[in-house]
Formats: structure tokens, C-alpha cells, sequence
């Protein structure tokens, strides 16, 4: 049996469907279907339930020095306010996670780690530790939503002092009051959107998550489940860890070099990162130009060779495109090249294509 968040109890009033995730019960759609809180994230806005996401804190004299230890991007000029994406690398350059880190002062950091790997995360960190720090596992202190959609704004400024909100992407203010309960909010997501999410103690989350339903009602707000936040993040070309990502992936086969920053001091992996040299393998978009859909695992052939494997997709609710991301031989295909997917026998027409499939104007 599955854990239950603090809004438990409202998906079922919601008529939420749950599914088992990452050792919660969670909403996977409500009776609106996955198809139209897709669209309405993209066209008005939707709430998510990310209190299954895990919270760690890094604190003490040496915790700078830690996170640059640990996670390959540059922390080293972060300001107070700011957050910032990052990779975890193991020994030999694969990906242990994705993460993003709120830094809350000198010698404070504040990690959101997915919820499958909190434990694991956790456990690497303080198996990988120096100096003077703490890692404290605080994931039970918080609840976590997440506004999503071009009037995210709108339907949040009618619950705060609309002048304190965050405005810079991946900026954040830690004490705001949203409808009476006091919030960490910040200016981030997972779904290529305007957003925020939001954190707050666990026992005040149904009353926030009622308050902002109820506030974004004329503006067509509605509740969201992992199905769609699945479907949003392909479209918008972002990874999920266990697809493009995975303890035998790099960050810079998974298209994420920019995060990757080589010239700062040593952190776990890049030795062998350097050792490797130009990635052998490369994140892609595909769209299939032939009936049917492509999902993970499906072998891609050019030219009669195979090349690679999707590692995710799908038909695109936005886009209306049946798309998908693999991960290929580097340099084995240019845009708009022709491939073919092996789909449980079939073989599909597909063509290459720029990601993301969908870029918020």
C-alpha cells in the first residue's frame, strides 16, 4: 500500500483516479482526462499535487563546498533567491538524479529530489560527505503544489500580495502569505508554462489547494494528475529520470551539457566524464509521419542500421503530433532525417525533429 499526501482525501472528492507512484497514491487524472488538463495547462491553467517530491537540506560551513562536490553545475556564484538545476553524477559519469537547489543563505541550500530517489539521494549524499555539514531529510516538513499556466499569475495575485511574488524564472521568496497560509513560492515547473510551485506545511495543503481552485475557477483552473504532467514535460523536451535519464546515462549523452560545469573543481564523475570524452550518445525529437504512437523502448533504424531506443512518447495532447525522444548513436542523424521505430513489430516512418515539440511563445 502506497503513502498518502496531505490531499489525499481531496482527490477523492475530486473523483481523482489513483494510481500507485514512487510509493505514493496519487491522482494519475480526474474524470476531465488527461487530453484536457493537458490543454487547459497550455491554454488557461491547471493545480498539481508534487508533495510526493522530496525535500533535503544542506546546511553548516562546508555546505558550499558539498554541493559542488556533489552536483555537477557551479554553485559557487549563486545569489540568495535564485535556484538552480543540476545533475548528480556517479563514479562513472551516469546520472544518480535531477534535482533543483533553492539557495536560502551563505551556508543553506534547500534540494528537491524526485521522489523515487529521495532515499537514495539521501543516502549518497551523506555516504559522500567532507567537512563541517549537515543533511537533513525534511521532505514530512512540507506539501508541494504546483500553478501551472499562462494565468498562473492572475489566479495567485488575487491570494497575495501579488507585488512580493517571484518574477525572474527560477527565483523565489520564502515567506509568503497565499490564502492566509504561509508559503515558500517560487517561479519554477515541469511543464514549459508560467508557473509556480509551491510549499507549506502539510496540514494547511487542502485548505491552500481549495483556495486556489476556488480563486481560479473563472479563469478556467483545474486539478492535474500525473498523467498530465507526464504528457506536458515530453512536450515541452524536458527528461524524466528512469527514461532519458539513468545511472548508465550521462548528463551530456541526456542533453544536458549546459549544466555540466567542467572547469569548476572536482566533483564525483568527472574524471570519468573527462576520461570519456565527446558523448557516444545524443537526446533527440522524433515525430512519427506514419499512423500510430511510439513509446518507451522502441528500437530507431536509419538507413537499415539500428541507431538507438525511444525513451519516451506519445500523441502529444497540444501539438496533436504523435512524438517522442530517444536517445541515438551521436551524430547518426541530422533534422528532418527519416528513421523508422520498431513498434511491437511494426515498422513506423518518422522523421527528426527539433526539441522541444512545443516552445511557450
Amino acid at each position: 500500500m502506497g503513502r498518502k499526501t496531505p490531499l489525499y482525501d481531496l482527490h477523492l472528492e475530486l473523483e481523482g483516479k489513483i494510481v500507485p507512484f514512487a510509493g505514493y497514491l496519487l491522482p494519475v487524472q480526474y474524470p476531465t482526462g488527461i487530453i484536457q488538463e493537458h490543454k487547459a495547462v497550455r491554454t488557461a491553467c491547471g493545480l498539481f499535487d508534487v508533495s510526493h517530491m522530496g525535500e533535503i537540506l544542506i546546511k553548516g560551513p562546508d555546505a558550499l563546498a558539498n554541493l559542488q562536490y556533489f552536483l555537477t553545475n557551479d554553485f559557487s556564484v549563486m545569489e540568495v533567491g535564485r535556484v538552480r538545476y543540476s545533475p548528480v553524477t556517479n563514479e562513472r559519469g551516469g546520472i544518480v538524479d535531477d534535482l533543483i537547489v533553492y539557495k536560502f543563505g551563505q551556508n543553506e541550500y534547500f534540494l528537491v529530489v524526485n521522489a523515487a530517489n529521495k532515499d537514495k539521494d539521501f543516502a549518497w549524499f551523506n555516504q559522500h560527505a567532507r567537512g563541517d555539514v549537515q543533511i537533513i531529510d525534511i521532505s514530512e516538513q512540507f506539501a508541494q503544489l504546483a500553478l501551472q499556466g499562462p494565468k498562473a499569475r492572475d489566479i495567485i495575485a488575487k491570494l497575495t500580495d501579488a507585488d512580493r511574488l517571484p518574477v525572474k524564472y527560477y527565483s523565489f521568496v520564502r515567506d509568503l502569505t497565499v490564502a492566509g497560509v504561509s508559503c515558500l513560492v517560487s517561479r519554477t515547473g515541469y511543464t514549459g508554462e508560467l508557473g509556480y510551485e509551491l510549499y507549506c506545511p502539510p496540514e494547511q495543503a487542502v485548505v491552500l489547494a481549495r483556495a486556489l481552485l476556488d480563486a481560479g475557477q473563472a479563469e478556467g483552473l483545474i486539478p492535474c494528475g500525473l498523467g498530465a504532467r507526464d504528457t506536458l514535460r515530453l512536450e515541452a523536451g524536458m527528461p524524466l529520470y528512469g527514461h532519458e535519464m539513468s545511472d548508465d546515462i550521462t548528463p551530456l549523452e541526456a542533453g544536458l551539457s549546459m549544466f555540466v560545469k567542467m572547469e569548476k573543481d572536482d566533483f564525483i564523475g568527472k574524471s570519468a566524464l573527462q576520461k570519456a570524452g565527446e558523448a557516444r550518445r545524443e537526446r533527440i525529437g522524433i515525430v512519427l509521419t506514419d499512423r500510430g504512437i511510439a513509446r518507451e523502448g522502441s528500437d530507431v533504424y536509419a538507413r537499415g542500421s539500428k541507431v538507438g531506443l525511444t525513451t519516451s512518447g506519445t500523441l502529444l495532447p497540444y501539438t496533436n503530433k504523435a512524438s517522442a525522444m530517444a536517445l541515438v548513436k551521436k551524430g547518426a542523424l541530422e533534422l528532418d532525417d527519416e528513421v523508422e521505430l520498431d513498434v511491437r513489430g511494426r515498422r513506423l516512418k518518422a522523421r527528426v525533429v527539433a526539441l522541444p515539440f512545443y516552445k511557450r511563445s
